[in-house]
């Protein structure tokens, strides 16, 4: 620890001691904060992605059935 002008300077950031680190309710504890940012993240991926359609695949079908130009006689 080096001195300063406001006073020496204690290490922080180690809250809890090593043998609370190495326990196993703290294993299941870190197991189920991963797994629930996984999930979390890939449902905020699923929302930014665009909607897919699993019929797309299936049948090369217009959905769109009128023409919505300003045209209505036009070709679809």
């Amino acid at each position: 620890m080096f001195p300063t002008a406001a006073g020496p300077i204690i290490p922080t950031g180690i809250l809890l001691p090593e043998s609370v680190l190495s326990s196993s309710e703290f294993a299941i504890l870190a197991a189920f904060v991963a797994i629930n940012t996984v999930v979390y993240a890939s449902l905020a991926l699923a929302n930014i992605l665009p909607r897919i359609y699993p019929t797309d695949w299936v049948t090369n079908r217009n959905r769109r059935t009128e023409t919505r130009s300003i045209y209505p006689d036009s070709q679809v």
